[in-house]
């Protein structure tokens, strides 16, 4: 009888474990049409979990962060990805990922200039609209008639510049109230 215990007490604390998983229905299954999306809990839906809303808080204290409401699929500020995306439109895109706030362009040669070719990557850092919240990456190469492409430096103020570019347009993007 001793040894039963023990796969009682492990089957037991596997039923509750479990207990919260469920199975997820479709999107299609959720909302038919764009404007039931924000009925049925589209994009940024928060559901309740196995300890309530809120979650179990390990630490005390409350969750300072921002929390993702509906209709927001982004992940960081809306403004600096908006701002960025229309700050460097002219560049054929690779990626963009509004969740990690990762956009990556691809080599892009301007028309004056055809034997140099740009790369940009921009890093967006939080949900707040912030001088240090987004970061640029440029990088250049130009082209060698033995060698091919070959890298070559890119000056220290480019990447400021861009960035410093991103956030004005965010500024305008947030007084005009577009994008938010």
């Amino acid at each position: 009888m001793k040894a039963l215990a023990p796969r009682w007490i492990v089957l037991l604390a596997a039923a509750v474990l479990t207990s919260g998983c469920g199975l997820e229905t479709s999107y299609e299954e959720r909302a038919e049409t764009p404007s039931q999306r924000g009925q049925h809990g589209g994009y940024g839906e928060q559901r309740e979990g196995i300890f309530g809303s809120g979650g179990i808080s390990i630490l005390g204290g409350e969750d300072e962060e921002e929390p993702v409401t509906g209709g927001s699929p982004i992940a960081v500020n809306s403004y600096l990805w908006r701002a960025s995306l229309d700050t460097i439109s002219f560049m054929p895109l690779t990626s963009a990922d509004p969740f990690g706030g990762v956009i990556i362009t691809d080599w892009y040669s301007p028309a004056e200039v055809r034997n140099e070719r740009f790369k940009v990557n921009i890093y967006i850092l939080g949900r707040d609209l912030r001088a240090d919240g987004v970061r640029a990456a440029v990088f250049r190469q130009r082209q060698d008639p033995f060698d091919g492409w070959v890298d070559a430096e890119v000056n220290d103020e480019t990447a400021t510049d861009l960035e410093n570019a991103i956030l004005s347009r965010a500024r305008e993007l947030r007084i005009s109230g577009i994008g938010g």
